[in-house]
């Protein structure tokens, strides 16, 4: 491995949304525990040890847990999973926002009553 690719590697490792921990990767693409332990053993999958809270979990790459389940179910299976990944994120972030537009809207009619009196 050259300087330039460990290089790359290592900027994979810290950018954002390249890495996801192993109970993500469960949910996100329906892999089990089991699976995941075989793609590190059978060097399909990096991973690095981490803990939250004193609570320690796998941190994995994104485009190779992609690449394994891509290889175990399919082409097809990993678009669907990324699909309704999306469509949930979707969900939660209009949920988040109709919240936040109602409490805008509370404070707006507060205000205008106030200039009103």
């Amino acid at each position: 491995m050259t300087a330039s690719e460990r290089a790359d590697l290592d900027s994979e490792w810290q950018r954002k949304g390249a890495t996801l921990s192993d109970k993500t990767a469960r949910k996100e693409f329906g892999l089990t525990q089991d699976e995941i332990v075989q793609g590190i053993r059978a060097s399909k999958l990096q991973c690095g040890r981490n803990s939250a809270h004193g609570n320690p979990f796998l941190r994995l790459l994104r485009r190779e847990v992609e690449a394994l389940v891509k290889n175990k179910h399919g082409v097809d299976f990993l678009k669907e999973r990324q699909t309704n990944t999306e469509l949930a994120r979707i969900n939660h972030e209009l949920k988040r926002l109709k919240i936040q537009l109602a409490a805008l809207e509370e404070r707006k009619s507060q205000l205008v009553a106030a200039i009103g009196k």
